[in-house]
């Protein structure tokens, strides 16, 4: 990191979709569609000890952080 600054970032976390049975994930196409046109990028995820997804967890630059690491979002994306 040459250039001195450093990226503030916010993170969203969002519960797979599930089927009606609460068992089986249904496709979270739309869910990552959405949130990747308003500039959010899966990360990682979060699992339960036994298996399966608990967590899709997404990041991105902070907005009108202004470079201040203030991190500027307001939580409700």
């Amino acid at each position: 990191m040459t250039s001195g600054s450093v990226t503030a970032w916010e993170y969203e976390t969002v519960r797979p979709p599930r089927d009606s049975t609460m068992e089986e994930a249904d496709d979270p196409k739309d869910v990552l569609n959405d949130l990747g046109s308003d500039g959010w990028e899966l990360v990682d995820t979060i699992d339960y000890s036994g298996g399966g997804t608990k967590f899709l967890v997404f990041k991105r630059p902070a907005r009108g952080s202004g470079g201040d690491g203030d991190g500027g979002g307001d939580g409700d994306e």
